[in-house]
This record gives structure tokens, C-alpha cells and sequence, in this order.
């Protein structure tokens, strides 16, 4: 396998980019197509909703992003990991940047007013799951062995 050979797990495009992508899609097809089939939300729950989703995605990717600096690994997946972090967010679960990621997809498509946009979601999280997340645990297994195999079974995918 050629990600044997390298010190990174092999993803097959940058996280944020596999959901932004998603969302530009999501978005495009709700205003093309489902505008008109979907309900409008009501603007005060909808900004208060939404709201709520991208502080909370916010606060999950400072705090993961701000802890993976601090024990010095490297939070581009493209590039080596250089230590297992499994404190803070990471006690919840394994993703907390790609779980940060998927609240601001959801908290974007409530705001935008673009429910449609929902229905790319399972597409953009089976991209994340096959390009990115399985080649993840791949390489951490590799790189950290007993470390790593006793942190998954700690600590859920997700929630």
C-alpha cells in the first residue's frame, strides 16, 4: 500500500475543502431546485438556531485546533502526526475538527435558509469517511500501535 511508505495518512483532499465544496453544492442545489418545495424556517429561530451551531463549531475547532498546537502535532491530516492527543474534545470524540466541521455545515445551511442543502450531507460525511477518516485510523494504528487501538476503543467516532 503506498501510504505505507509515508509518514501522513494519504487523505484525499483537505478536509475543510471536502466540506466546503459540499455546502457550495448543498446550497446551489436548494436555491436551484428545492426553494420552492421546502418550507422557509421563521428568521428569529432560524439565526438563533444557526447561530447557536457555529458558536458551538467554533468553540470544538479553537479548542481542538489549540490543543493539537500545544502538544506540537500537526492538524493538516496531509502532514505527519507526531503525537496521539486524546484530551480535551478529543476525550469525546476521535473528530472533533470534522464533528466542528459538520455543525458549521448544518449551523451555514440553517442561516443560509437552505435546508435543501441537508441532503448532501451523508455525501460529503461518506467522502470524509472513505477519503479521509478510514485513511486516518489506518496510519494512526500504524504510527502508535497499542496507544492508538486503546484510545478508539475508549473513545466513539463521533459522539
Amino acid at each position: 500500500m503506498k501510504n505505507e511508505a509515508q509518514d501522513n495518512p494519504g487523505v484525499i483532499a483537505p478536509p475543510p475543502l471536502i466540506y466546503l465544496v459540499g455546502l457550495l453544492a448543498g446550497v446551489t442545489l436548494h436555491k436551484a431546485l428545492l426553494a420552492r418545495l421546502l418550507p422557509s424556517l421563521p428568521r428569529l429561530p432560524r439565526l438563533a438556531v444557526g447561530s447557536a451551531l457555529l458558536g458551538l463549531a467554533g468553540t470544538i475547532v479553537n479548542f481542538a485546533f489549540r490543543l493539537m498546537i500545544q502538544k506540537k502535532t500537526n492538524v493538516d491530516p496531509r502532514l505527519p502526526a507526531t503525537t496521539l492527543v486524546t484530551e480535551g474534545p478529543f476525550r469525546f470524540t476521535r473528530n472533533p475538527l470534522y464533528l466542528s466541521m459538520t455543525l458549521f455545515f448544518i449551523g451555514l445551511s440553517i442561516l443560509f435558509d437552505a435546508l435543501g442543502s441537508l441532503l448532501v450531507l451523508p455525501f460529503v460525511l461518506s467522502v470524509m469517511r472513505r477519503g479521509v477518516i478510514d485513511r486516518e485510523e489506518r496510519y494512526l494504528e500504524r504510527k502508535f500501535g497499542k496507544q492508538y487501538l486503546q484510545y478508539k476503543s475508549r473513545v466513539r467516532r463521533w459522539l
